[in-house]
C-alpha cells in the first residue's frame, strides 16, 4: 500500500541503521513532544542517526535524537538531544525488555513519520552485524544493480 494511501509521510529515517543492523522486527510507537519541538520537526529540523532506544523502570525512552531548536522558539526551546519518552503499551514494552534483556538485541529508532498528522517513531527490534554481513550486502546489492543493468540493455 502506498505511504500517502495509509496518511503517511516520512519525515526523517535512519538509513544507517539498516546498514549496521539486522531489522528483527518493527514497531509504532507515539513520541512525547512539546510544542517546539513539533514545529521545529515540521520544519525538517530533526536527525536520527546515533540514536538508539533504552527501556528504564518499564518506560520506553529515546536517546541520541537530535531535534533542532526551533527558530521562533525563544525561551520554550529545549535541549536538542533531551532524552523523550515513548509511548507504548506496558504489556509491549515488558515483551521488548525480555527480548532486550536475553537475546542481546537492541532497539534502535528505524524512521519518524506523520500518521494523520501525529509524529509516530517507527522502532525496530535490532541484531548487530558483523563486517562479513556488511560485505555480503553490498556485494548483493552491487550484483542485483549489474543484472538490472544488462536487463535494461537488452531490452533495448
Amino acid at each position: 500500500m502506498p505511504e500517502k494511501a495509509k496518511g503517511q509521510k516520512t519525515i526523517a529515517e535512519n538509513r544507517a541503521a539498516r546498514h549496521d543492523y539486522f531489522v528483527i522486527e518493527s514497531h509504532e510507537t507515539g513520541i512525547e513532544l512539546v510544542g517546539t519541538e513539533v514545529k521545529s520537526i515540521r520544519c525538517g529540523g530533526v536527525n536520527l542517526k546515533d540514536s538508539w532506544c533504552e527501556i528504564k523502570d518499564g518506560e520506553l525512552f529515546v536517546n541520541g535524537m537530535h531535534i533542532s531548536p526551533y527558530e521562533k522558539g525563544n525561551i520554550f526551546n529545549r535541549d536538542p538531544r533531551r532524552v523523550r519518552r515513548l509511548l507504548m503499551h506496558k504489556n509491549e514494552i515488558r515483551r521488548l525488555y525480555g527480548k532486550v534483556r536475553q537475546e542481546g538485541l537492541t532497539l534502535i529508532p528505524l524512521r519518524l513519520y506523520y500518521k494523520n498528522s501525529r509524529v509516530k517513531l517507527e522502532m525496530g527490534l535490532c541484531k548487530g552485524k558483523k563486517l562479513y554481513d556488511k560485505r555480503d550486502d553490498i556485494a548483493k546489492r552491487q550484483s542485483d544493480r549489474d543484472i538490472e543493468r544488462a536487463m535494461k540493455d537488452r531490452q533495448h
